[in-house]
């Protein structure tokens, strides 16, 4: 039997397997993570200068707990860190009453006795005047719902992670892995790891990497976009423009943000759910006239001021389960040495920081007291 030389093993270091390593590293564990690419980068999903948070969740009331801790350790994390990574700017969700994201949120609120508000189309405009509902629209209003800045949190996690003596090498892609006895085995382009645990955060590489999971994952292309508001950025800063989630009356979804980086930075927003199936090896970087149109055609009567003029665009990758739940658990095929995090679906990121103390419960003592049963690989899908 080879000779484990670390305890844990991490595949892929971004935003989960960060935080997985900074968890680990800081309860002791002798961590080695590996990253296929260069730390804190936009090959992936954990990129595009930011993305959601909120508590009053309208997926599943059953992700409320996990949010709440998520929000206690990002201000540890930042504090930590000194790192500025959350701006609770306030949200909406908006639609028509029966929509999901109004209903959905609303049940949550409810259900965990959340703070929020319920806004009618005139109120919401008076409240809000960058926002235009038509009249039999409503918005579930939150106060702690806000932003986070995905290469800020990925940053702050792996050097913080390395502070606690974890190894991280980049630029490393993990070609397999095996588990044998007590301990597992990780093959690179470069050489051949052991240790007693393995947590696999493989993103968009989950189909490659994890195909064995029982759990059938389709990975999709998503573009986001920003624009320069007509006037200036004014009236789109944190301070008078919060996030939002938006269902219009054909039960399309998009979302945006304010402007964020300075004058020129723009406004950003972005279809939810409206890509198209790739992989990580066949996506288009090349964002379309068609798809700028399409995104700007969305915006213009609902948000004055908005599309403007079109700044640029990037793309990412969800990485989407039949249901929509993630998927975090021990292997099933081998639930002695190997975890898994996988199947975010586009709406993960704001729990990164509670999945990593998930995934170092699980490796080190395997069970966690956190609810995770939802995210079962053998559940009904």
């Amino acid at each position: 039997m080879a000779q484990t030389t670390y305890d844990v093993i991490v595949l892929g270091l971004g935003g989960m397997g960060s935080a997985a390593a900074h968890h680990l590293a800081e309860r002791g564990a002798r961590v080695l993570g590996l990253e296929k690419f260069g730390p804190a980068h936009n090959k992936g999903s954990s990129h595009g200068g930011s993305r959601i948070t909120r508590q009053s969740y309208f997926e599943d009331p059953a992700y409320v707990p996990l949010l709440l801790r998520a929000y206690e350790l990002y201000e540890r994390l930042e504090r930590d860190s000194g790192q500025d990574i959350a701006t609770l700017c306030g949200g909406l969700m908006v639609g028509r009453p029966e929509s999901l994201p109004v209903a959905g949120a609303l049940r949550s609120a409810r259900q965990w006795d959340l703070p929020h508000e319920l806004l009618d189309a005139r109120e919401l405009r008076r409240r809000f005047p960058t926002f235009a509902p038509q009249d039999d629209e409503v918005a579930l209003y939150e106060a702690k719902a806000g932003l986070l800045r995905p290469e800020s949190t990925v940053s702050a996690q792996l050097r913080l992670a390395a502070r606690g003596g974890a190894e991280l090498r980049f630029e490393e892609p993990v070609t397999r892995w095996e588990a044998y006895g007590d301990g597992v085995r990780v093959h690179t382009a470069t050489g051949v790891y052991t240790a007693g645990q393995l947590v696999v955060c493989p993103g968009a590489w989950a189909p490659e990497l994890l195909a064995g999971l029982g759990v059938p994952i389709t990975i999709e292309r998503q573009v986001m976009y920003w624009f320069q508001p007509t006037g200036g950025t004014g009236p789109y800063t944190a301070d008078r423009h919060p996030i939002y989630v938006w269902e219009d009356e054909a039960g399309v979804h998009f979302y945006g943000f304010p402007a964020i980086d300075g004058p020129e930075g723009g406004a950003k927003v972005a279809f939810f759910r409206k890509g198209t199936v790739c992989t990580p090896e066949t996506i288009d970087r090349t964002v379309h006239d068609d798809e700028i149109r399409a995104m700007a055609d969305q915006v213009a009567p609902r948000l004055p001021g908005l599309p403007g003029t079109f700044l640029r665009a990037a793309t990412c990758m969800y990485s989407n389960t039949p249901d929509e739940h993630f998927v975090i658990a021990r292997h099933p095929a081998h639930p002695e040495s190997v975890t898994v995090a996988c199947g975010f679906s586009g709406h993960g990121f704001k729990f990164v920081t509670v999945v990593g103390e998930i995934l170092a419960d699980l490796a080190l003592t395997g069970g966690t007291a956190h609810p995770i049963d939802l995210f079962a690989p053998g559940r009904p899908l």
